[in-house]
């Protein structure tokens, strides 16, 4: 799919800098150096500007007062593309906030979408902690790249704090992309879950799903977690068939998105579908139906009545959108 890396979350070509993770002097340089910045994040939730344009993110000067406190710091890499001279650009880096406690903490943190903004004393008004999934459009690819990232290690040093062998409390190195283990010596990396989310077509109609609990006339793509010795293909077949009863036939690649919620690469494939006789399984969805093109083109435009249009920023939307324009190749 010539368009693939033109999904949010992707495309910005990042220098992640892990040539310089083990070097804990150089990030250390990188961190006092005048052009470094940090992106704080606060339970997840990046800090971002509100301005004429939409939201855009905050990067702030190491030494802002902001920092005392602060948890687990990470190195995301260099802003700019490498020069001829190797000249790398602005160091990036990405801290932990989420020791900060609001005046008046939001009690729908885990909503599917949480719409609340925090505001630190120490900041502008103008200045908040906001859900990444309601800026995410908003963004630049870079932007969104790095936030993105900044989101989903972050939220693993939160979740992955003990040793997974021992059970003892283990320590951030590598410049936040590794925890060791003090006791048994283990060493533990970032997870990211592969996610297999699948364009299901027969004919002129492409099959849509939605789960419970999701918003009013929401439906989506149908996707689930590869398991472990399966392959991508195999992972739709079982999913779709799991899900909906449905048979797929044909199965390809189309593109990926990196998803951090909380950390997921979605594999986007398409499939053909052998029969098209629905039977739902209600653990997995609430609601499963044959959309035409035709169709989708109303959802698009908001006129359709059962289903509501795709989320922005998500590949869901991405994929049908280009299945609708028939541009997928």
């Amino acid at each position: 799919m010539k368009r693939a890396e033109t999904v949010t979350f992707g495309g910005s070509a990042l220098d992640r800098a892990g040539d310089l993770r083990a070097d804990a002097a150089t990030q250390e340089a990188l961190w006092h150096q005048p052009g470094a910045r940090v992106l704080p994040i606060w339970r997840g939730k990046p800090l971002c500007r509100t301005g004429a344009t939409g939201d855009d993110l905050v990067w702030l000067p190491p030494d802002h007062p902001i920092m005392a406190g602060a948890g687990v710091r990470v190195l995301l890499g260099f802003e700019g593309a490498q020069t001829g001279d190797g000249a790398r650009g602005a160091a990036r880096f990405a801290i932990d906030l989420s020791a900060w406690e609001p005046e008046a903490m939001p009690d729908h943190l885990d909503a599917f979408l949480d719409t609340s903004r925090q505001n630190h004393p120490d900041l502008p008004a103008t200045q908040a902690f906001a859900e990444l999934r309601g800026i995410m459009c908003a963004l630049t690819p870079r932007a969104a790249e790095l936030a993105a990232t900044a989101k989903a290690v972050l939220g693993w040093h939160v979740s992955h704090r003990f040793c997974a062998r021992c059970g003892v409390e283990t320590v951030p190195a590598m410049g936040g992309w590794q925890r060791n283990c003090p006791a048994c010596r283990a060493h533990h990396f970032p997870r990211t879950d592969p996610v297999v989310i699948m364009l299901i077509t027969r004919g002129n109609s492409v099959l849509l799903g939605r789960s419970p609990g999701w918003p009013e006339r929401m439906f989506s793509l149908l996707a689930g977690f590869i398991e472990p010795g399966e392959t991508m293909e195999a992972a739709v077949r079982r999913e779709v068939f799991e899900e909906a009863g449905i048979h797929v036939g044909e199965v390809g690649y189309l593109a990926s998105q990196p998803w951090a919620f909380p950390a997921s690469l979605m594999l986007g494939c398409r499939g053909v579908a052998l029969d098209d006789a629905i039977t739902v399984d209600p653990t997995e969805i609430e609601e499963a139906l044959w959309v035409s093109r035709e169709d989708m083109v109303q959802v698009f435009a908001d006129e359709d009545p059962r289903i509501r249009p795709p989320r922005k920023g998500a590949i869901a939307g991405f994929l049908l959108e280009h299945w609708v324009a028939d541009r997928l190749d």
